[in-house]
């Protein structure tokens, strides 16, 4: 498996990841490409001397595919053709990153997660193990006419998942949909309808039954539609069923 074409060099270990010190890498832009595809959080730029991107030895990397700086890519993942992978990004074993996806920097993305094209994660984003991302409305094998199904015969849809939110283990989302920013789905949850910034959703389908901060932590709910994180004490409004960040 060749390196990345857009990459001077890999770090590639056996065992243990470790940063050691090779050439630095330069990775394309990922900015102009993830706001084509939508009004997206992602903030990776290129550079000359940040930390190395470390691969496993046993992970397949297409060479078309864009890695940012200080990133790890752990055993037995595959990134297939033109993804784009943000900075500081842990992608752990046997992660399947389907052609065109775009992720964000500092994204965690679980062992034995599926994020299927045309998925778009931005920043700071959490896929828990096992979570899985389809890409097909109406999936069959084979055509009215027994013919088997070609990529002519079917047209993919993603999942977007927005700056900050956490998806846990196992969960399903059911594309198309977008997952809102700082949300939390609860593991094994099924997501099949939109998921509002804040949300705490959970179960088969995922319904909301409260709201979380940037920590993660249900909030706790004050008079006059207000929430508070117990943890940080930031502060939030409820309005008509939206909740916003009040200033700090």
């Amino acid at each position: 498996m060749g390196e990345c074409s857009r990459c001077r060099s890999f770090d590639r270990f056996e065992g243990e990841p470790t940063l050691r010190d090779p050439e630095p890498i330069t990775i394309v832009a990922v900015v102009a490409v993830a706001k084509e595809r939508a009004e997206l959080t992602v903030s990776s730029s290129p550079s000359d001397a940040g930390p190395p991107v470390t691969v496993a030895a046993s992970a397949q990397i297409d060479p078309s595919s864009s890695i940012g700086d200080g990133t790890r890519i752990w055993h037995l993942s595959q990134l297939r053709e033109h993804t784009i992978v943000g900075a500081d990004c842990v992608i752990g074993r046997g992660v399947y990153i389907g052609p065109g996806v775009v992720i964000g920097d500092k994204c965690k993305i679980q062992n034995s997660a599926l994020v299927y094209e045309p998925a778009v994660l931005e920043d700071g984003v959490f896929i828990g193990p096992a979570v899985v991302f389809t890409n097909d409305e109406y999936p069959r094998a084979v055509n009215p006419d027994r013919t088997l199904k070609s990529a002519a015969d079917w047209h993919a849809v993603g999942v977007t998942v927005r700056e900050g939110a956490s998806i846990g283990a196992r969960a399903v989302c059911i594309a198309p949909v977008t997952i809102g920013a700082w949300s939390l789905v609860a593991a094994g949850s099924v997501v099949t309808k939109d998921v509002p910034a804040y949300a705490l959703v959970v179960g088969t389908p995922a319904r909301q039954v409260g709201w979380v901060g940037r920590a993660g932590v249900p909030l706790t709910r004050e008079p006059e539609g207000r929430w508070t994180c117990p943890r940080t004490g930031e502060r939030y409004t409820e309005v008509d069923g939206v909740l916003s960040e009040q200033a700090r």
